[in-house]
């Protein structure tokens, strides 16, 4: 082909100095001059208020670790929170509360 001519698929062809046909407007690839990786665990700050159950404020407090382990790893720390939580959750329908009051009604009047 000539200079400036196009093949048949469009692309624009440039002729070297040494007669060889070269591709135009194809970009060199870029090395990154400085790699970015993902960013380091950032803690997210978030203050606790007790609950004054010491069970769920335990499983409030380990959802910090979070804080300290890549994406990757928050999954699992979410789902021992949640079930350390749903058996504190469980564990007061075990818990004898005060009697029922009677379904049966005393009324002694004359």
């Amino acid at each position: 082909m000539t200079a400036g001519a196009t093949d048949p698929a469009g692309a624009a062809e440039a002729v070297a100095p040494d007669g060889a046909a070269e591709p135009v407007g194809t970009p060199e690839p870029v090395e990154p001059t400085d790699p970015v990786g993902p960013a380091a665990p950032q803690p997210i700050g978030i203050a606790l208020t007790p609950t004054g159950d010491a069970a769920v404020d335990a499983r409030l407090r380990r959802l910090a670790d979070a804080d300290h382990l890549p994406a990757s790893g928050h999954l699992q720390v979410y789902e021992d929170v949640h079930r350390g939580l749903r058996d504190a959750l469980a564990a007061l329908d075990q818990r004898p509360g005060p009697p029922a009051p009677s379904s049966t009604t005393h009324d002694n009047r004359s």
